[in-house]
C-alpha cells in the first residue's frame, strides 16, 4: 500500500550572507496512496527542495510533513533515519551508486542496513525484473546511463517502501533507456506512492496529477487521473 503525505505549512529558509533566501514558502499538499505526482516548475522554484523535505532529507524552517501519520518533521535523527530506511525510496538523477559495489550489492544495500536480509537476498531477481539479470556482477562503471538508474529504481524498491520519491529519474539518459526507466518506475504504483520532480512536459502529462510550483509556492494543480 502506497503511503499518505501531507504537508501542512512548509518553509525553507537558507542564509546568504545577511540576506534570508526563502526557496519554499507555505506549501500546502496532499498526496494520496498510491497516486503518481509530477512536481514542476522552473529553476529555482523550490522542486527539488520540497522532494527532499518529503524524503527527511533536509529540515524545513516551519511547517511539517507526515506520512501514514508518523510527522517526520517532528522525529530526531535516529528515529527519522530509521523511518526514511524502511518507508521512503529515493531516487537521485545522478544514481548514487556506490563505485566498489557490484549492481547485486549495489541493491542490497538499503536491507542490509535494515538487518532485513530475507529482503537482501531477493536482489538479484529484482535486478531481473528490471532487465539487468546479466549484470548482476557488474560495477557501475561497466553499466550505461540506463543500467545505472534501473540498478537505482531496484535499490530505492528493496524493502517495499510506500513512498518513492524520484528527482530528474531520467535527466542524464537518452529518450530510450528515460522512457524504460520511466515504465518501471511508474509500475511502483502497486505498492507505492511516487513523487517525481521534472522538468520533462511529457512525464507531467502521464502523472495522475502534476504540481507546478512558482517563487516556493504552489502556483497550479492539474488533475490529469482521479485517485
Amino acid at each position: 500500500m502506497g503511503g499518505h503525505i501531507e504537508v501542512d505549512g512548509i518553509g525553507r529558509d537558507y542564509r546568504d550572507g545577511q540576506a534570508k533566501l526563502t526557496v519554499l514558502d507555505g506549501v500546502d499538499l496532499e498526496i494520496h496512496p498510491n497516486e503518481i505526482v509530477a512536481i514542476t516548475g522552473p529553476s529555482g522554484s523550490g522542486k527539488s527542495t520540497l522532494l527532499a523535505l518529503l524524503a527527511g532529507l533536509d529540515r524545513p524552517s516551519r511547517g511539517r510533513v507526515t506520512i501514514d501519520g508518523v510527522t517526520i518533521t517532528e522525529l530526531d535523527e535516529d528515529a527519522l533515519s530509521r523511518f526514511r530506511g524502511r518507508h521512503i525510496g529515493f531516487i537521485f538523477q545522478s544514481f548514487q551508486l556506490i563505485d566498489t559495489l557490484t549492481a547485486v550489492e549495489n541493491v542490497r544495500v538499503p536491507a542490509e542496513l535494515l538487518g532485513d536480509f530475507e529482503r537482501a537476498g531477493e536482489a538479484a531477481a529484482l535486478l531481473e525484473r528490471v532487465g539487468l539479470g546479466h549484470r548482476l556482477t557488474h560495477f557501475p562503471s561497466q553499466l550505461s546511463g540506463g543500467e545505472m538508474q534501473r540498478v537505482a529504481i531496484a535499490r530505492a524498491s528493496i524493502v517495499q517502501p510506500s513512498v518513492l520519491l524520484a528527482d530528474e529519474p531520467t535527466g542524464n539518459l537518452d529518450s530510450r533507456a528515460g522512457e524504460r526507466v520511466l515504465e518501471l518506475l511508474f509500475e511502483r504504483r502497486d505498492t507505492a506512492t511516487v513523487v517525481v520532480v521534472t522538468h520533462d512536459a511529457s512525464i507531467a502529462e502521464r502523472a495522475d496529477r502534476e504540481i507546478r510550483l512558482a517563487d516556493g509556492r504552489i502556483a497550479d494543480v492539474i488533475e490529469r487521473r482521479a485517485s
